[in-house]
């Protein structure tokens, strides 16, 4: 009895002495193992580094000497370059390799494709890569991408630019030396002279556009707006395309609601819808029809305005509607030097748009024509009007056509509006 007894306690001793053994060893291997509870709260990092990468506006990644992540920002898995833990980005890998190699300080510039379907520009990153401590490497990207989108609009439009003024100076000079030549011959003078009109007011529309986009180019909310009365805005648009509209026997008409009132800046609105029923003027046929309507649309944030301008011209492609609204480009070239437009008519009719706090779209077909609208706040004092005028036209949700119908503008079923001589 006393030996049983004894047999069980020295067999239970040796079963917690191999228990307690086995606890130690593994406690002792989850110590020596690395801790992956948290990218951003690493141990390993040297003092006052991590709080000094929260604030860089760069994406922030640290290799370890395994080139393992041992922290990384938040843009940097935004930009894609840390996936599943790994540096994705061979060429940076390789620098940081090289860096932890030799210590120098290394950057570079590089084209990165974009994450998905790989649709769209490529990512224009500068990546930096410094040694930090004597294990890490630390690497800095800067996203260049819309620095480079800047830049090239800054090129194109010095290039516009010049190439838009040489042409009527050009002109200017060859016409002034035909006069010089032509001056015992009348008829000669009388003509040249008229050529150096056209491209003298040429040059000063160009020049007065350009001062008008730099004015709204900013697209800041207006400081100075004040109720604007749409009538007024439709009337003095019309009258501005008159003549023009009169030479190719085109017929300006007007409907919507009546008593719209928008805020901003009168002037400015008043160029603006003015540059799209010049344009409509301008690419529309002879003996054609150009309407202007208005009205008043029910949105989340407030009443909106739309002012929409329908012509029945050459229409644009759909490649060309993505830029319509860029500095100098044309649809046609031809027919915008025939016309003396400058190219910068809906750029300063979407930027003029964009800082009262609306928005400009196109609808178009190719043959069929355009519809340019153009979407502002109504004003306050009009907006909380309890009784409504009725509509001139009768123009409603109901007899509106889908804008993506691919054969018919959303303005099309305009009923007898008001002819304008």
């Amino acid at each position: 009895m006393n030996a049983a007894v004894a047999a069980a306690a020295a067999i239970a001793g040796v079963l917690t002495g191999v228990i307690a053994m086995l606890a130690f060893r593994w406690s002792e291997r989850e110590q020596k193992r690395p801790t992956r509870t948290s990218l951003h709260t690493d141990p390993v990092l040297p003092p006052g580094v991590d709080t000094v990468l929260s604030v860089l506006r760069s994406s922030a990644v640290v290799l370890d000497e395994a080139d393992a992540v041992v922290k990384a920002s938040s843009a940097a898995y935004a930009l894609g370059l840390v996936r599943g833990g790994k540096l994705a980005v061979e060429p940076m890998l390789q620098m940081a390799r090289d860096t932890r190699r030799d210590g120098e300080i290394r950057q570079v510039e590089l084209d990165l494709p974009r994450r998905g379907n790989g649709r769209g520009e490529a990512l224009a990153v500068s990546a930096r890569v410094a040694p930090l401590g004597s294990r890490l490497v630390l690497l800095l990207v800067e996203d260049l991408t819309e620095a480079r989108r800047i830049e090239a609009v800054r090129r194109d439009f010095v290039a516009n630019v010049s190439h838009e003024l040489k042409t009527p100076v050009g002109a200017l000079s060859l016409l002034s030396e035909a006069v010089m030549d032509a001056s015992d011959d009348p008829g000669a003078v009388e003509r040249f002279a008229g050529r150096m009109q056209i491209e003298a007011t040429r040059l000063t529309n160009l020049v007065q556009e350009l001062i008008d986009l730099s004015r709204v180019q900013n697209d800041d909310p207006l400081d100075d707006a004040e109720p604007v009365r749409v009538d007024e805005l439709v009337a003095e648009a019309i009258d501005r395309c008159r003549q023009a509209a009169g030479t190719k026997q085109i017929t300006m008409a007007a409907g919507g609601t009546a008593d719209l009132h928008v805020r901003g800046n009168r002037g400015q609105l008043a160029a603006a819808l003015g540059n799209l029923v010049e344009n409509a003027v301008n690419y529309s046929p002879a003996r054609t029809r150009v309407g202007i309507a208005a009205r008043r649309v029910n949105a989340p944030g407030g009443d909106l305005i739309e002012i929409a301008v329908t012509d029945q011209g050459i229409g644009i492609s759909e490649k060309d509607k993505e830029r319509v609204f860029e500095r100098f480009y044309r649809v046609d070239p031809a027919r915008s030097r025939a016309t003396g437009g400058t190219g910068l008519g809906l750029a300063i009719v979407k930027h003029v748009v964009a800082s009262h706090g609306g928005e400009v779209t196109v609808w178009s077909a190719e043959g069929q024509g355009s519809t340019f609208t153009l979407r502002l706040p109504e004003s306050g004092p009009a907006r909380d009007r309890a009784q409504r005028r009725p509509d001139r036209t009768g123009l409603s949700a109901e007899n509106e056509r889908s804008p993506s119908s691919p054969h018919t503008s959303p303005y099309e079923t305009l009923p007898a509006p008001e002819v304008l001589p």
